[in-house]
């Protein structure tokens, strides 16, 4: 479906930190922390700058976007990361993500019953890991692989060969931080 921005049709994209309008005339990207005022009016999102105003017409998802666009959720709960959700860490993941884990009060384990395995990737060899951890995986624990943003040393496609050779499923992707995504895979339901 289309989307009108003053009068160009393209495609919006609600993405973790910006917005992202392509259309074949016009193409804009609002990072959220560029942005002075939010609100959905008639279907339409209006979007206030330092750069002035501009109209998004979304539609009914309008008072939807403008939700997640003032109230972005945490990482962790895009993670799915709750109180007392076993989580493992393997590999060298920042710092701030470990506080925010031990701030949520998840269980930080180091045994493979976790419910979450957060595996930091940071190159091609490091994608050899995964097919041990496959292995180990029961139930409906999930797998996370953790990669740098717009590496060509490593890239989505990577990641996501790597998981599937391993008998993975990917379910989801998530801006990581400013510099890392984190896909989840879990294993295929016949497989459980």
């Amino acid at each position: 479906m289309g989307h009108e921005v003053k009068g160009y049709t393209g495609k919006i994209l609600l993405e973790t930190n910006e917005i992202i309008f392509r259309g074949s005339d016009y193409r804009s990207r609002i990072a959220f922390s560029d942005l002075h005022d939010v609100k959905a009016v008639n279907g339409e999102l209006h979007i206030t700058t330092s750069d002035g105003l501009k109209i998004y017409e979304i539609g009914a998802a309008s008072e939807k976007w403008r939700e997640k666009i003032t109230h972005p959720k945490s990482r962790l709960e895009k993670l799915g990361v709750k109180a007392g959700t076993r989580v493992r860490l393997l590999g060298d993941l920042e710092s701030q993500f470990l506080r925010e884990l031990k701030d949520s009060k998840a269980e930080i384990l180091e045994a493979s019953d976790a419910e979450m395995t957060f595996l930091a990737i940071d190159s091609k060899v490091s994608l050899s890991r995964v097919a041990k951890y496959a292995k180990i995986m029961r139930g409906a624990q999930a797998l996370w692989m953790v990669y740098p943003k717009g590496k060509k040393e490593i890239t989505e496609i990577d990641v996501i060969a790597a998981a599937r050779k391993s008998g993975l499923k990917d379910m989801k992707v998530v801006g990581f931080s400013a510099t890392h995504t984190a896909l989840k895979f879990v294993l295929p339901v016949r497989k459980r």
